[in-house]
């Protein structure tokens, strides 16, 4: 192809996902406007096979009343816009970035990050396009006017942030918050070194060290104010007087990402705290390595984008117009969706009631469905979409049956149960109206109770006849390891039991949460922050 060919293509044709430039040949992509005012496309140059790296990314499913800055928004944390093409008639857009790398972190981390704008999910991909050209039509004048205002090259540069060091303040604190979720959120951003948390006057904070200033200082500016939930967890950030941070452990209470040799405090190795498992499962951000990182970061640390052009956005951040639900480190789920897709099962071993005693540690667990001819993926549909990000952050890449779990969220919005007389063979099982749902009572204790799954467990609801030999007996029963145990001095109902592994942790706490111990009395069981 000597790239003279044209070809025109109208908006209105019907075409799916980035066919619409399927008949296109080398070189970039021309929007022109015709008279009446729709949009139509000429195009010269090279047909690129679909899903392989460009800078330009194809955006669908976006709201109808969608603004440019929303959709740049969605680029933001990985570099600098550099073109931006709306389709509004056909709810898309293209996205151009200032570099193939900034590309791919942007679809690998939103691949496992579902993103959201007012509520609703989109949908991004490769474009077949290697670039954008636009010409000056009023719509493509208003995208351009957004990218300007929005470009770090438009705005002074920022002065020297003052510290690498930065103090979170968690407000409004309905649901708890984990070292590991504030890495995960904060991660984005640079490279973080070290993370501390601790309550101080009634309130949740952390320190939190990034490898640089500017880093530190993106974060700030983009995180402040955001809901790590939806209308609650609101961050609350400043820079510290502090220019380091000294970690002695690492814990659920702090880490040295930089020292992964450095001990865990409680006699267990470093790397096999419960909370630990969290952040160093797979798969909570799939996306390349950072290419600086020399301590061979986790995938949960995968995403550290350079070209980030927020932190020159003192002025600009309030025109980008994120909904309340921000896209931070957490999959934000939109309301009314609340399935989750579980997959990575053992099938040998996999039951609907052990997936309902498992997340409903997090939340009220509705209905279970293991599918039919693919029995390792599992649907879990949960009471809310909080409830489904809080069962997602704590479990995926947890160990079920020998077998790290995956969980992503699902497109369907609810678990559909079979048809009468359409018999499943039991994998469909609908738990609306369970006794054991942990939080029908508004307000409930066990909201401020949720921590991640840990080798500790908390156990209540014991009856005055049973002693800590039955106990130890009853958990070893399974074939787990009993390392330790203990009741609570003043009240012998709690007690705490440590098994050898969070894995067991996991199995034993489904064995035997609601266990008759006699008396009308069933075993509460659920993951403890404590170790013994």
């Amino acid at each position: 192809m000597d790239g003279s060919v044209h070809h025109d293509i109208t908006v209105g044709t019907k075409r799916g996902s980035d066919e619409l430039f399927s008949s296109v040949s080398n070189g970039p992509y021309i929007m022109s406007t015709t008279a009446n005012g729709n949009d139509s496309k000429k195009f010269k140059g090279d047909v690129r096979g679909p899903g392989l790296p460009s800078r330009v990314i194809h955006i669908r499913k976006l709201p109808s009343d969608i603004t440019e800055a929303e959709v740049i928004s969605l680029g933001l944390p990985f570099g600098d816009v550099t073109n931006l093409l709306m389709l509004k008639a056909k709810n898309q857009a293209f996205l151009e970035m200032n570099s193939e790398e900034a590309a791919q972190n942007m679809v690998g981390y939103y691949a496992t990050v579902m993103p959201v704008i007012r509520h609703q999910p989109v949908y991004l991909q490769f474009s077949n396009h290697k670039e954008l050209k636009t010409d000056n039509s009023p719509n493509q004048e208003r995208a351009q006017a957004a990218l300007r205002a929005l470009s770090s090259s438009h705005v002074d540069t920022l002065m020297a942030a003052p510290s690498t060091v930065l103090r979170v303040v968690v407000e409004n604190l309905l649901y708890p918050v984990t070292l590991d979720a504030l890495c995960q959120i904060f991660s984005k951003f640079g490279t973080v070194l070290r993370i501390i948390i601790f309550t101080k006057n009634n309130q949740f904070q952390a320190l939190l060290q990034f490898s640089d200033g500017t880093s530190a200082q993106a974060a700030k500016l983009t995180l402040d104010g955001q809901n790590i939930y939806n209308g609650c967890c609101t961050l609350r950030i400043s820079f510290s007087k502090l220019t380091s941070l000294n970690v002695k452990y690492n814990n659920e209470k702090s880490r040295d990402f930089t020292r992964p040799d450095l001990p865990s405090g409680d006699n267990q190795p470093a790397l096999e705290h419960p909370a630990m498992a969290a952040a160093f499962a797979p798969g909570i951000i799939s996306a390349a390595p950072y290419a600086g990182a020399t301590h061979g970061f986790p995938p949960a640390f995968a995403i550290q984008p350079a070209g980030l052009t927020v932190p020159a956005l003192p002025g600009a951040l309030a025109s980008l117009a994120l909904p309340a639900t921000a896209r931070l480190g957490f999959p934000t789920i939109p309301a009314g969706h609340s399935v989750l897709l579980v997959s990575n099962l053992n099938p040998e071993r996999v039951t609907p009631h052990c997936l309902f005693i498992l997340f409903g540690v997090y939340g009220d667990v509705m209905r279970v469905k293991i599918l039919f001819n693919k029995k390792e993926n599992a649907l879990v549909q949960m009471c809310d979409s909080t409830q489904a990000q809080l069962a997602m952050s704590h479990l995926n890449g947890q160990r079920l049956h020998g077998k790290p779990l995956r969980i992503t969220l699902s497109k369907h919005t609810s678990v559909q149960l079979p048809r009468e007389g359409h018999e499943d063979q039991g994998l469909t099982k609908d738990y609306s109206n369970s006794p054991l749902h942990r939080f029908k009572k508004p307000g409930s204790k066990n909201y401020s109770n949720i921590f991640p799954p840990s080798a500790t467990l908390h156990l209540s609801n014991i009856p005055p006849s049973v002693v800590e030999d039955d106990l130890k007996m009853l958990f070893s029963s399974s074939g787990a390891i009993v390392k330790a145990f203990k009741f609570f001095q003043k009240d012998h109902k709690m007690a705490l039991i440590q098994m050898g592994s969070v894995e067991e942790a996991i199995d034993c706490l489904i064995s035997f949460h609601n266990h008759d111990l006699g008396e009308t009395h069933h075993l509460r069981v659920s993951f403890s922050k404590s170790s013994i």
